[in-house]
């Protein structure tokens, strides 16, 4: 299965895993992409690597959380907290680690729910970080954006201080000025209250949890396109350039910033290796595909909720010191999400629940 050997995998990166034993960590928006990732690596770790970490779930749909999570119901080392984030944390034991990774990211509700995404980085930061300074949380690991950048089409890489410009009225900017808005609240708690965080500015990161229904996000709608069986329709003349960083890369980078990562620092995450464009990449997927009749098809329209600006690439060097590099290429990674995708595995990867 995908899903379990991209765990196994992720369980050999060499960290130090043994600090977690003992540790209670909350992760909110469970059942997320990258947040999925996460707590299956947690509870992968405790299952098959005897490190007695506890995991605390929090979910706003009890119904999606069981189909991920339900087995492991009335385990003692795992807890759901079905509740919004947006709600003071309701979690009455101590945590000793939060991964915020709660957060949309999809054009589609960029344009249909601007207030809820504002709602959730602001309001739902707060409320992780009243919780965090109540618990005396050791840690606090956020997921930011490259978007936090704004506009700058001058600079030939982003390091984690090269900010451009954002206008606030624009369309879009509920997303990348609402997580401008929680670095700096996750910065003033530990200013003034001293709760250690870590900020990671994640760039086009995908996988077999990623949602290919209405999603907007580049990867996810030529993904569905080709999962589907349809022609691979471009939205644009596919000249834009951006490089994708595979799951499994992205939580190992999470948890190098968790154990090495420095006090209330902000760290770039992206897999700078193989930039592509996205007419190159309609027609790697297309190739992937055991579909020999997809074709790549360019229908340019208005797009609304994308980033217009001409992409730069970020600096991952302040992680690689950390001792992250990417390990999954882009052809390989593809090949996973779509082998899970059109294979009939079940969502529930660990099985042993």
């Amino acid at each position: 299965m995908v899903i379990i050997e991209d765990l196994q995998r992720m369980s050999e990166a060499r960290l130090p895993w043994r600090e977690l034993d003992g540790k209670t960590i909350l992760v909110t928006g469970a059942t997320g992409m990258l947040a999925s990732y996460v707590t299956w690596l947690l509870l992968y770790l405790h299952e098959h690597a005897g490190i007695h970490v506890s995991i605390v779930a929090l979910c706003r749909n009890r119904q999606k959380a069981e189909q991920y999570f339900g087995s492991y119901v009335g385990k003692p080392y795992f807890h759901f907290l079905i509740q919004d984030v947006c709600d003071p944390i309701a979690y009455e034991g101590k945590v000793d680690y939060v991964f915020h990774l709660a957060g949309n990211a999809s054009p589609h509700y960029i344009n249909t729910d601007p207030v809820g995404i504002m709602k959730c980085n602001l309001l739902g930061t707060m409320n992780v970080l009243e919780y965090a300074r109540d618990c005396q949380t050791k840690k606090v690991i956020f997921a930011s954006t490259r978007e936090v950048y704004g506009k700058n089409e001058e600079a030939e890489r982003l390091d984690e201080q090269t900010f451009g410009t954002l206008n606030p009225l624009d369309d879009r900017s509920c997303y990348p000025e609402s997580k401008r808005a929680a670095e700096t609240l996750l910065k003033s708690y530990y200013l003034q209250y001293g709760v250690n965080f870590n900020a990671i500015r994640i760039a086009h990161s995908y996988g077999p949890t990623m949602t290919l229904e209405n999603d907007g996000r580049v990867m996810a709608d030529l993904m569905g396109d080709v999962v589907a069986g349809r022609d691979i329709v471009l939205k644009s003349s596919g000249e834009a350039v951006r490089a994708f960083l595979y799951i499994s890369d992205a939580v190992v980078g999470m948890f190098t910033v968790l154990f090495h990562g420095q006090t209330a620092k902000a760290y770039n995450l992206a897999n700078e290796t193989e930039p592509i464009s996205i007419r190159n990449l309609a027609q790697l997927l297309a190739a992937s595909s055991k579909n020999t009749t997809i074709q790549v098809v360019v229908s340019e329209c208005e797009q609304k909720g994308y980033c217009a600006y001409r992409r730069t690439a970020l600096d991952t060097s302040a992680i690689q010191q950390l001792g992250w590099k990417p390990m999954v290429s882009l052809k390989v990674g593809i090949e996973r999400v779509l082998h899970y995708f059109t294979s009939t595995e079940n969502p529930l990867p660990i099985g042993r629940g």
